[in-house]
């Protein structure tokens, strides 16, 4: 999972599905088990769990018999023999408006307000995963270019242009930055500890945050919000504003452009302009 450049958190989570998986066999030698035991033990979790879980579990015992077969300790993966769930792909999208954005930004206080709003900022106009928030350092902003290196997924670097207003705010944030237990750490965002910010606290900032913002508007209160919307709502944004899906892919990072696409979502008014479009000759229909 290193060596495929599997983030942190995805490895911790392979790692605790597969020893799941592992006890189910009950003594089975692994390379004894084959589909049924794969079907088996994700039908035994199918009560707590949704169909994203379950794929992910697979996703996980296929990478395990992968990596089995390249040490030549297996010969077959039966969990490619097992498909994966159908997730539901007309439910209703979750995201922000540019609208909605700037009013959750100002549910943001405390004593860490302006490093937060820097945290909230870089992942609804930037794109940012929390992983990547998390592993920004100094180092990686470039005032005299206006971009940051961002690390992602797959151990890819992806430089991003950072809006102007944006890129003002990073750099006066700077001189107020927390300063580092370690001398040495170059994380831009730390912690009150004087630690690098971790992943689980970005993401209680944002949890935080949304908790803030629904409570001001009851009739948000059924949306599920996570700091990983801000990503899906920076695409859509992108959309709606008639940026090219290929330049949202490259600012997302994403290997394939069908990834892409599941973080876009357009809206009714969209829709409607698309068909105002449309000219049917009904006078010329004879």
């Amino acid at each position: 999972m290193k060596q495929a450049g599997f983030t942190d958190t995805t490895q911790k989570e392979y790692m605790r599905e597969v020893m799941a998986y592992l006890e189910s066999l009950g003594g089975l030698p692994v390379t004894g088990a084959g589909k049924i035991n794969v079907i088996g033990f994700l039908v035994s979790k199918q009560k707590s769990t949704g169909d994203k879980t379950r794929n992910r579990t697979l996703s996980a015992i296929r990478s395990f018999y992968a990596a089995l077969m390249d040490f030549e300790l297996a010969t077959r993966n039966p969990a490619m023999e097992v498909k994966k769930s159908k997730t539901e792909s007309n439910k209703r999208p979750i995201y922000l408006d540019e609208h909605e954005l700037l009013v959750a930004l100002n549910h943001i206080d405390g004593r860490y307000r302006d490093r937060n709003i820097a945290i909230f900022l870089l992942m609804a106009y930037c794109g940012l995963r929390v992983g990547e928030v998390h592993r920004l350092n100094l180092a990686n902003f470039k005032k005299g270019k206006g971009t940051i290196e961002v690390y992602g997924k797959g151990r890819k670097w992806n430089e991003i242009p950072v809006p102007e207003a944006l890129s003002e705010y990073l750099e006066r944030l700077q001189t107020e930055r927390i300063t580092p237990y370690n001398k040495k750490e170059d994380a831009f965002f730390v912690s009150q500890k004087g630690r690098r910010l971790s992943i689980r606290q970005i993401q209680k900032i944002a949890a935080q945050t949304f908790a803030a913002f629904k409570a001001a508007h009851p009739e948000l209160a059924d949306m599920k919000l996570t700091s990983h919307k801000l990503r899906h709502s920076f695409a859509t944004m992108l959309l709606r504003n008639g940026v090219d899906i290929r330049v949202v892919k490259e600012l997302l990072g994403h290997a394939s452009i069908e990834t892409t696409m599941l973080y876009t979502h357009v809206n009714d008014d969209q829709k409607k302009q698309a068909m105002s479009t449309i000219n049917i000759p009904l006078d010329k229909i004879i």
